[in-house]
């Protein structure tokens, strides 16, 4: 899809994931190394028996198919070849510190002079200016500034992050996105790009309906795994004979689960015969009497899923449409028979000898395969035939006619048909970004987001939640009866109408109601059609039909989030649904680009949890080279000391401190005073921080508690100490770098008012990419759509409100 584009990846440890996105979807990824070979070849986890440089595992998983090659950008000479590959590259990809590049004469203001047609994205904590751009970072500092610690972890204990770093993973799969709208733009113009990447703003992303929940109603508090609804709590995780599972225990769930109750005797016959469980949901939800209280019905399950194993729990729901899923361990992952089913798994070939098993394509399409198969470059293999190449860039003139400031992806027309979370977050980029995009939605039910809060103060209705409204700014809304043949007949217009359609239903549930990929390119041959779910299409767990906590689940992360002598304890919500809209956004537009260039459609298919395990990568080859089974570690680090979140002055106030060098621990034990315990050799190695973690985190609580959070980070940051203080909602609608960017953007809803709305995580110079309108009441935008964008006559339009086939 994007072969004909070449990155550059300048990208360290912490961000080659996002240039092996573009990799994957086509391009040529030439990797910029240093004399011998980049950091991150040697980053950890590692394997024995490799040669010099090629034993880290982190680099084999988000480096397969690239080149290298090799240029010091301290000398002269280096700088001239480096110069040499950007003239023939159409984007370039780099995380340094902000301004470095520049004051090597190679930022973009230098390369454009170069190469006026470059694509180039910055990757940084913060952005690249502001008051925090400077700040020294960690994994867990940027997981406190972003949000995902406030909501993670149980409230009597510290915030927690997710034990395998992801921040810096949010912030590359965003990278690839961030290309490819910038690449729009340049489409558009015929100019080069420059795009500004905040690994915060990434991380604010993963809030879900925590993100502007201070602003409708008030801050989501961290509480374990309890799903936080709005209208009510619901534990998730439930002990099994073997392990844990997750499932939503409401009437819905209880259903059908009711008999396998009466079976063993967990519950009387009568509950059979006495309670209505189809309609229990909305009875209790509305104060309406039900036979069986909820708590009651929450404890049969809980003492039913108590005797069974987590394999057999998995088995009997799929057959019996029960969502259930396992907390598996990455060892669970690699045996699922499900992704051996779908043949999902790619056998690589380790360097020296030996291979594993990698995660595979993230997204499955019928004509233009994601491809990830290609080996790791050794350091600088391909130099000498890149720099003989003497390639151009790709795109010297404007490709689209337009008029000036046209927006990306203006003129794109997409049909919205999916709903929760990854669909309508996936459509959204398109969006905000200038599509045309009519989201479709039925009365009998609305999009459930729309009942989920936070709902705006507190009222439910649905045109007052935020949690839907987050995920749907810059959309038209229709409402459609599919049930009804006259809705299906509007339906398929939007199909013809459109370049693009979204669902995310239960696989089979589009071709039912007479709408599936095969009809739709029947209508329309040139239509990208995207289908995403968490199992797939296909597969013996296709059926599975749930949320992102489910795929969190039996994808791996809720064992690696928590305390491990408790229970699994998160992510937050649902994890997998802010994973999966980055690599499918990323491969929908690759998929346009290619449709731009043959005129071709294609069916696009996701599995929600094939690609979300692309953030794990590294622990499953781990795992299968020497065992290693990773595992919920609170807020400890096996590299760093000290590393956690402490108590600050004022009720559930913490901060994030790590020390990733042995000069960061001695400026902060400066900044403490040098007080007498931080004293002596034991403490000033990493190592013996970390044997005395427990003594060095109650020394270092308390000594944080009886700050301010605020005052405590600027002296620490002052002084180079990684820190950063863990952000509410509320905290971050007061953010002073978000503040900066103008991150939030207020705009008039029509029931809730004025209300903020996140923007996206990064910003392109000259244009303003936030959303364009808020989102919009259900079914307010019916008769502009069936007359202005379907042309349907008056006539028409009255009789197909009359007949209930569509709805405003």
């Amino acid at each position: 899809m994007l072969s004909a584009y070449r990155v550059l990846d300048l990208t360290s440890t912490r961000s080659e994931l996002g240039p092996m996105i573009l990799a994957g979807l086509g391009a040529d990824v030439v990797k910029v190394e240093p004399p011998g070979g980049s950091a991150s070849r040697m980053a950890a986890p590692l394997y024995a028996g490799a040669p010099a440089g090629m034993g880290s595992l982190r680099f084999h998983a988000f480096n397969r198919g690239k080149r290298s090659v090799t240029a010091d950008l301290e000398s002269a000479a280096g700088r001239q070849d480096f110069l040499t590959f950007v003239r023939g590259a159409d984007f370039l990809v780099e995380d340094d510190a902000p301004g470095a590049m520049a004051a090597r004469g190679l930022g973009y203001d230098d390369l454009r002079r170069v190469n006026p047609s470059l694509v180039y994205v910055a990757i940084s904590p913060f952005g690249q200016d502001g008051p925090y751009a400077g700040h020294a970072t960690s994994d867990i500092t940027l997981a406190a500034m972003g949000g995902m610690m406030a909501v993670n972890g149980d409230a009597d204990r510290a915030p927690v992050r997710i034990t395998i770093p992801q921040t810096w993973y949010h912030a590359a799969a965003e990278s690839a996105v961030a290309a490819l709208v910038a690449h729009n733009r340049r489409l558009q113009t015929g100019e080069g790009q420059f795009v500004d990447l905040s690994v915060q703003a990434a991380v604010f992303w993963t809030g879900l309906n925590s993100m502007i929940a201070a602003a409708i109603n008030k801050d989501i508090p961290r509480a374990g795994t309890l799903l936080q609804l709005g209208i009510l709590d619901l534990p998730l995780v439930f002990p099994c004979a073997d392990g844990e599972v997750v499932l939503v225990p409401t009437g819905a769930t209880a259903a059908p689960m009711v008999k396998w109750f009466v079976e063993e005797g967990v519950v009387p016959a009568s509950w059979l015969t006495d309670e209505d469980w189809k309609t229990y949901d909305l009875r209790f939800l509305s104060g309406q009497p039900v036979h069986v209280p909820l708590e009651e019905a929450i404890d049969a399950i809980r003492r039913y899923i108590s005797k069974h194993r987590k394999g057999d729990l998995l088995e009997r729901g799929l057959r019996e449409s029960v969502t259930i899923a396992p907390v598996t361990t990455v060892a669970d992952v690699l045996r699922f028979e499900h992704l051996h089913v779908r043949k999902y798994w790619q056998t690589s070939a380790l360097p020296g000898d030996g291979t594993v098993e990698m995660p595979g394509p993230w997204v499955r399409l019928d004509r233009t395969p994601v491809r990830v198969d290609g080996p790791v470059p050794a350091p600088g293999e391909h130099t000498a035939e890149i720099l003989a190449e003497r390639r151009p860039a790709a795109l010297p003139k404007p490709v689209i006619a337009g008029v000036p400031a046209r927006l990306p992806f203006e003129g794109l027309k997409i049909a919205d048909f999916s709903w929760i979370g990854v669909g309508p977050i996936t459509a959204r980029y398109f969006a905000d970004h200038g599509a045309t995009v009519v989201r479709v939605e039925t009365t009998n039910p609305p999009d459930r987001l729309r009942n989920a809060g936070p709902h705006k103060d507190g009222i439910p209705g649905v045109n007052r939640s935020q949690f839907f409204a987050s995920f749907n700014t810059s959309k038209k809304d229709i409402v459609l009866n599919l049930k009804d043949p006259a809705g299906v007949a509007v339906a398929k217009r939007l199909l013809v109408w459109c370049d693009v359609a979204f669902e995310s239903f239960t696989p089979g549930t589009m071709a039912d109601l007479g709408l599936g990929y095969e009809t739709a390119r029947d209508l329309n041959p040139a239509i990208v059609m995207v289908s995403s779910c968490l199992m797939g299409q296909t597969g013996p767990a296709a059926s599975l039909a749930g949320y992102g906590y489910h795929a969190a689940a039996i994808s791996g992360f809720f064992e690696l989030t928590g305390w491990p002598d408790r229970a699994p304890g998160g992510p937050f919500n649902a994890y997998t649904d802010v994973i999966a809209p980055r690599l499918l956004a990323a491969t929908v537009m690759a998929a346009l680009e290619h449709r731009r260039r043959t005129g071709e459609g294609q069916r696009v298919e996701q599995a929600q949890m094939e690609s979300a395990l692309w953030f794990l990568a590294p622990e499953l080859a781990r795992y299968q080279v020497d065992g290693t089974v990773p595992r919920r570690a609170g807020n400890e680090s096996p590299d760093f000391g000290p590393h956690g979140a402490y108590p600050c002055a004022g009720d559930d106030q913490w901060i994030a401190i790590a020390c990733e060098t042995d000069a960061q621990w001695q400026s902060l034990r400066r900044e403490m005073g040098v007080p007498a315990w931080a004293e002596g050799p034991v403490l000033a190695t990493t190592a013996g921080r970390i044997a005395a973690r427990h003594e060095l985190d109650g020394h270092l609580a308390a000594w944080t508690s009886p700050q301010d959070r605020y005052a405590l980070m600027a002296r620490l940051q002052a002084v180079g100490v990684p820190a950063g203080v863990v952000q509410r909602s509320s905290d971050m609608l007061r953010d002073a770098q978000f503040a900066h960017r103008r991150f939030f953007h207020p705009m008039e809803h029509g029931e809730m008012g004025l209300v903020p709305y996140e923007g996206h995580q990064f910003t392109i110079r000259g244009y303003d990419s936030g959303p364009r309108f808020p989102a919009p009441c259900l079914g307010q935008d019916t008769v502009e759509v069936l007359t202005d964008i379907l042309g349907l006559s008056d006539d028409e339009v009255g009789e197909a409100l009359a007949s209930g086939a569509v709805g405003c």
